[in-house]
């Protein structure tokens, strides 16, 4: 296997599920993409977050001192180590999360916070470790409609995630947001009139596959970045 110290990665995509549920909106569009960057000959890896017990960053400072600040290891051995060290040695990331209270799952940006702070470096010469980090992409699942997404301010959260992983020094970011989704399979055993049952379904049907479509052409572009 290559590794970063010889200058190669190996050509894999991880797919990162921070939503809790293995076979719905978010996981399924997260398995299309990877089933695109598979076309392409990559390796593929889907992890669900919500299996592994982890915490955000700590403030423990150990990623920043000198002897370890290019190595970008983590002090914490938990849930995420192994998955660090798979991401350190890949091409492609692809992160995925329905969107509670107006943000990704806390699942997710607790690992954000590990993964970004331990290849940050305090330099005014380079922001970061990394001479060429992954090719990242990004999938939101949410309830509102499409047109919500500018005046509810959802456009600009999305984009400074992307300003953000720009650190990372990779070759391309890509967003994909999967918008009015359906919820539950029966609406009828909630309380949700807020909702229209129907309409719900008529948007699952119609649009949900050409998302799909989207999330695919997703794992392609990402995984010819290698």
């Amino acid at each position: 296997m290559e590794n970063e110290f010889n200058g190669l990665k190996t050509h894999r995509v991880v797919g990162l599920n921070g939503g809790p549920r293995k076979n719905w909106n978010t996981a399924t569009l997260l398995s299309e993409a990877l089933k695109g960057a598979a076309s392409q000959g990559a390796e593929t890896k889907l992890i669900h977050l919500y299996d592994l017990d982890y915490k955000g960053c700590v403030s423990c400072f150990y990623c920043k001192t000198k002897e370890n600040y290019l190595k970008g290891v983590c002090a914490q051995k938990d849930g995420l180590t192994e998955v660090l060290e798979l991401l350190s040695d890949s091409t492609g990331l692809i992160m995925g999360s329905p969107i509670y209270l107006s943000d990704v799952t806390g699942a997710l940006r607790s690992f954000i916070e590990r993964y970004l702070f331990i290849n940050l470096a305090y330099d005014p010469v380079s922001p970061s470790v990394l001479e060429n980090g992954p090719a990242v992409g990004l999938i939101y699942t949410m309830n509102i409609p499409r047109e919500y997404l500018e005046p509810y301010g959802y456009a600009s959260l999305f984009k400074s995630h992307a300003n953000l992983l720009t650190r990372l020094r990779g070759p391309m970011i890509k967003q994909l947001t999967c918008c009015d989704t359906l919820q539950f399979t029966d609406y009828g055993k909630y309380h949700a009139p807020l909702f229209d049952e129907n309409h719900k379904k008529e948007v699952r049907e119609k649009r949900f596959p050409e998302d799909l479509a989207a999330a695919y052409q997703m794992g392609v572009e990402l995984a010819q970045n290698k």
